[in-house]
């Protein structure tokens, strides 16, 4: 046992206690959230005099080893993106305290799911979905620039900046990776894994691009659009709206055998209330209760089988229903951004349309 196993839980995590300090320059305000990691805390910084957010890993040696894979990313971020305009999170900081890796963001407001639970889990006008989707597109963008995949595309980890305006940040990166050093074949949260993890084929950034549209469609109907209790009726969910994959897709996938039998046909497994759920049974319109047209082209375009048929975020940012939702000022700016590759992110202009006050 280390000496510093007494401020420890049995699983590693660090005991907490308000007004206690870290490293000497934190104080402890207030738990934020907590997760596999560990815990996420609201603490003020008394070096720089200001309010910040830090992320204390469990002192477990896989949750140290991924720490310090996710401040390599958290710090190529910073230096590609000394602007600030990818609408993802920044580190400040980080401190190794009684053998806990602490890593300190700046301070952002409620997450998407809390946004939704806020309202009662009704959905959000399009509107606000469209502000939304340009900023998470924009650092999914950047992302795919520099070869990173975030792995955990969720409405959790994507956090308002302050509570009455619309402008986001992407946060976790807890599970990231560059795409030449992927680690693992299972990832991401349930509801938002891509096809190519749950049938077992080697993926790349198009996962961040399948979690994105689940999460578009939810900001709109208010929960999950494939909520699978498991595995097969995660498959079972996604096939009632998309129907089954080609049989040249089926033959490439190494876990299929889970979820089709030897002719390609879906292994129909009923759910807890005896349910079967038919392949292709379900219309975009009657799934969503939506009858906009360019927004169920923008999801279906997001939510394809084929990870090389998907859509990616720059073709995404130039979709009509992204357009049509800019002034015209704004859109031609953006079109051109886009399409002559001037500049990577978004210009200041757009950001601040982004960034009204909502709510």
């Amino acid at each position: 046992m280390n000496s510093f196993q007494q401020y420890d839980d049995n699983k590693g995590e660090y005991q907490i206690k308000l007004q206690d300090h870290i490293a000497y320059r934190y104080e402890i305000l207030d738990v934020l959230g907590k997760g596999s990691f560990g815990q996420v805390l609201k603490v003020y910084d008394y070096k720089r005099k200001e309010i910040v957010a830090l992320k204390i890993i469990k002192n477990k040696q896989k949750f140290h080893e991924q720490a310090i894979i996710e401040l390599n990313i958290l710090h190529y971020i910073k230096e590609k993106d000394s602007d600030n305009q990818t609408n993802i999170v920044k580190i400040r900081d980080f401190v190794i305290f009684r053998n806990h890796v602490c890593l300190v963001f700046e301070l952002l407001s409620i997450n998407l799911y809390q946004l939704l639970r806020n309202n009662n889990f009704q959905g959000l006008s399009l509107e606000l979905i469209r502000r939304f989707g340009i900023q998470i597109l924009n650092a999914i963008s950047f992302l795919k620039k520099n070869n990173i995949m975030h792995c955990d595309l969720k409405p959790e980890n994507i956090l308002l900046k302050q509570a009455n305006k619309s402008g986001v940040k992407l946060v976790d990166f807890g599970s990231s990776c560059f795409v030449n050093e992927v680690i693992y074949t299972y990832i991401q949260s349930r509801y938002y894994r891509a096809p190519e993890i749950i049938l077992g084929i080697p993926y790349g950034t198009e996962i961040d691009m399948w979690s994105f549209g689940c999460i578009m469609a939810e900001l709109y109907i208010g929960y999950p659009i494939f909520p699978g209790k498991n595995e097969n009726e995660q498959m079972l969910f996604i096939m009632e709206l998309l129907g089954v994959p080609d049989i040249e897709f089926l033959k490439k996938c190494q876990r299929k055998k889970y979820y089709f039998d030897e002719n390609y046909q879906p292994i129909l497994i009923p759910n807890s209330k005896g349910k079967i759920r038919i392949p292709g049974s379900k219309s975009w319109k009657s799934t969503l209760g939506c009858n906009d047209e360019k927004f169920i082209d923008f999801l279906k375009k997001c939510l394809v089988w084929e990870p090389e048929k998907r859509i990616q975020a720059r073709e995404c940012l130039l979709h009509p229903w992204i357009l049509e939702g800019l002034p015209k000022e704004i859109r031609l700016q953006h079109i051109k951004i886009l399409t002559e590759e001037i500049n990577e992110n978004f210009s200041q202009d757009i950001s601040s349309v982004l960034e009204v006050t909502y709510f």
